[in-house]
């Protein structure tokens, strides 16, 4: 195995710098413990019964006793000798002298107590630490922005695309990740172009039709078969044109936010009267209130009051009632801090049940049991939601008082 192969695999990375750690622990503890031995024997050579023998210039022997040598740092072994007339003598044996030679290595003796020994493990502890935290942490710091790259990805931005540094596994994986990426934003963005385009040649064959109707006149005997068509040319026009609204809004390919303009001042209070007094609506405002602006696009709003009232139109309808009663309100509220628009779109319809409450805001989506009778395809509560969200805001629906549905958009106010 070649050395380059130890720089591209990660986990010999890692492993190698725990190994070096542990060794120069290993060597650190072997080396005290040497020191400690040494210092155990040398005290144990201290403690040995000698017996020492005094004589005179004649060899006539003035002391002759067993005594215990006691070891003088620095100094040499010292020896207590009691003589024959009872007087004691202490007689030292100094240390050779050694010139020239230097002095064997020896650990302080605060180092030998068991709390010098868990200092300097400490110590080492933290320099291993200290020394490892560089290498670990430039390994992981990648990873963080894989990670981070990754849940970009996934959030709905795929323009979102990897460093590809290192020759690693870590860069291997980010630049499968780049091909892959690239590849389902290319799919995505051909399915887009092919969905607009579809829609678009749409139009064409509509307008025929609609024209053809127009010129069969008001013949009695077909007003209802004329009406039939007409109803659903209309719903064929809806359909494209939230379609190519969809397109747009649909900013999970990496479109540019602002392909639909600038934004803009715009008064909520009088969006919400002129689309009440369009379909028929009752509008609640408190009292004393005036204009609610907030910033966004007055086209994207209106279209989104329009699906919510067209919804509660549809389906908001009380038992055995002929037309729906819709309210629509709107408010200024406080929330956690915030200071936010609150639109409300109450019907008296049968609800919805707790467990559909998201999935009505899917694309194509409608409750079960709706009537094809009542029109639409499931788009509308879609474009709410991606309406909302690009204003920064939020929608949800709860149980109106009372009975029926209540639509709550919440929309930042500047």
């Amino acid at each position: 195995m070649s050395f380059a192969v130890f720089g591209q695999r990660l986990y010999l990375r890692i492993w190698l710098a725990v190994v070096a750690a542990v060794t120069v622990l290993t060597l650190v503890v072997g080396w005290l413990w040497q020191q400690a031995l040494e210092r155990d024997r040398a005290e144990r050579e201290a403690r040995v019964t000698r017996t020492v023998i005094v004589r005179d210039g004649t060899g006539a022997v003035l002391g002759d006793a067993p005594t215990r040598a006691v070891r003088i740092p620095g100094e040499g072994w010292q020896f207590e000798v009691r003589m024959n007339d009872g007087q004691v003598l202490y007689v030292l044996l100094p240390r050779p002298n050694r010139t020239g030679a230097p002095s064997p290595a020896r650990a302080p003796d605060w180092l030998l107590t068991p709390a010098g020994f868990a200092w300097l493990l400490g110590l080492v502890a933290f320099a291993v630490a200290l020394g490892a935290y560089p290498i670990v942490r430039r390994l992981t710091k990648r990873l963080e922005t894989l990670q981070k790259g990754v849940e970009r990805w996934g959030s709905g931005d795929l323009s979102t695309r990897l460093p590809e540094t290192g020759q690693d596994e870590v860069a291997f994986l980010a630049g499968r990740f780049n091909a892959a990426a690239e590849r389902v934003q290319t799919l995505l963005q051909s399915h887009k172009t092919l969905l607009a385009n579809a829609s678009h040649e749409l139009r064409s064959p509509l307008a025929r039709i609609r024209m053809g109707l127009a010129l069969l006149g008001n013949d009695a005997g077909h007003a209802m078969q004329r009406a039939e068509v007409a109803r659903s040319i209309d719903e064929l026009d809806q359909l494209i044109d939230e379609i190519l609204l969809a397109s747009r809004l649909d900013l999970r390919d990496g479109a540019d936010p602002a392909a639909l303009g600038p934004k803009e001042d715009v008064d909520l209070v009088g969006l919400a009267a002129e689309e009440c007094a369009r379909t028929g609506a009752a509008l609640e405002m408190d009292e004393g209130s005036g204009e609610l602006v907030v910033q966004g696009h007055a086209r994207l709003l209106r279209r989104l009051l329009r699906n919510l009232l067209e919804n509660a139109r549809r389906y908001g309808r009380a038992e055995g009632a002929t037309d729906a009663d819709v309210e629509v309100s709107v408010r200024s509220v406080t929330e956690q801090g915030r200071s936010l628009a609150l639109v409300c779109v109450d019907d008296h319809g049968p609800g919805v049940p707790a467990d559909q409450r998201e999935r009505i805001f899917e694309p194509f989506y409608r409750l079960p049991g709706a009537s094809e009778r009542e029109g639409g395809v499931g788009l509308g509560l879609s474009l709410v939601r991606t309406i909302t969200e690009r204003h920064g805001g939020t929608v949800r629906v709860t149980d109106r008082p009372g009975g029926g549905a209540r639509f709550e958009v919440r929309l930042p106010l500047p």
